[in-house]
């Protein structure tokens, strides 16, 4: 996988370990962005009027099939708490009612149910999941221990954040089903990571992040929500799309889609993500990746003496992994391997909790955890109390 860490604009005196957080851009899918960029700024009239809005479409339509879901169905969005609060905001909440969620979500999603909620006098209920996890059955159980005659919506992620777990969103979307819930799935980490049939998945909502796993450039993610949602989300921004001059069959996309002037070049690039995918057959890569994670797994388990958060399997890790690490001060360890050892690696402060989770592409390879190792394990050596 050496050779793949030319085609992209990375540092290379970084050992790049968080591309979890932001994605990294490739050169061919960059140079695609800017020349978007570059025709936006040589005739902004005929890109913002014409060619930027047919390329829209190609784009959104490519996405479409690549993620499982009729293109009417999905919008391009600036990154997926955007897209979640668009839905949130629609919900008709009232005062008593429950939403069930986990105490492993994004903390950013976290405050959006939170503000909406406290708004409308709801409830955003955090169910605990024990750690570590056996199985995809105690996670589906253990999140419906919170449900409740109040819950009316279930949110969860696919992948989730701090702990880098897959979970069975599709077993958990069938049992909200089964409930007469309402399904919304945080799905940031998943396009482009593991497979992704939306449909098949069963959500009523789906958000989803291009700009990580798919390697698109920065502000490009997804929102899709079944059509017998789509009527009842008002945009958070009103604009010409609200009756529109020129409307496009669709009340979803002409609500969400034009609001006004702003460069969407980011979202123009899908088509080239998915071609430098497929050059490179990126599912091997990625099944590469998973193996690489799943045979490190073991050292770091040791060396932290922290136990693996799931089982180690392909069926819930992906090319993440999350340790809980015993430090004090998680924002000065992830300076230090930064700053001295050039590693770049998020330690996450999580309820009262701290983790740091590596997370591996194709450009990585085992060398690269081996510098992660060393340092860790100099670290510890050292006697440093940022690590006991």
């Amino acid at each position: 996988m050496q050779d793949l860490k030319n085609h992209f604009l990375l540092d290379p005196k970084v050992t790049f370990l968080n591309f979890g957080s932001f994605g990294a851009c490739p050169k061919p899918v960059f140079e695609a962005y800017q020349n978007w960029q570059l025709e936006l700024e040589k005739e902004p009239v005929q890109y913002m009027l014409r060619k930027g809005p047919q390329q829209l479409e190609v784009s959104r339509k490519a996405l479409a099939d690549y993620v499982g879901c009729e293109a009417s169905n999905l919008l391009f969005v600036p990154n997926p708490t955007y897209g979640l609060n668009i839905v949130i905001k629609n919900l008709n909440l009232q005062p008593g009612d429950e939403v069930l969620s986990t105490d492993l979500e994004y903390g950013a999603c976290d405050r959006s149910w939170e503000f909406y909620c406290s708004l409308r006098g709801a409830t955003f209920k955090r169910q605990h999941i024990e750690l570590p996890v056996s199985s995809e059955e105690q996670i589906v159980e253990d999140v419906f221990k919170g449900l409740s005659k109040k819950t009316k919506v279930v949110f969860v992620s696919h992948i989730t954040s701090s702990t880098g777990m897959i979970l069975p969103a599709e077993k958990i979307c069938r049992r909200a089903k089964q409930e007469g819930l309402l399904c919304i799935v945080d799905g940031a980490h998943v396009p482009g990571h593991i497979p992704l049939n939306i449909t098949a998945l069963g959500a009523d909502v789906y958000t989803g992040a291009c700009h990580k796993w798919m390697m698109a450039p920065k502000g490009c993610s997804f929102l899709y929500a079944t059509p017998a949602l789509q009527t009842q989300l008002d945009p958070l921004i009103v604009s010409w799309g609200y009756k529109s001059a020129k409307p496009s069959g669709s009340q979803f996309l002409d609500y969400h889609q034009h609001t006004g002037t702003r460069d969407y070049s980011a979202y123009l690039c899908v088509p080239d993500c998915l071609s430098f995918m497929r050059e490179h057959n990126w599912e091997e890569v990625s099944k590469k990746c998973k193996a690489l994670v799943l045979q490190s797994a073991p050292k770091f388990i040791e060396l932290l003496q922290s136990p693996a958060l799931t089982p180690l399997n392909t069926k819930h890790l992906g090319q993440m992994l999350s340790l809980q690490i015993r430090c004090n001060n998680p924002e000065a360890l992830q300076t230090l391997l930064y700053d001295k050892y050039h590693i770049e690696i998020p330690v996450i402060p999580f309820e009262n909790k701290v983790f740091i989770r590596f997370s591996i592409n194709g450009f990585n390879t085992s060398s690269d955890l081996d510098k992660l190792y060393e340092a860790l394990k100099q670290i510890k050596a050292e006697g440093q109390p940022l690590l006991q």
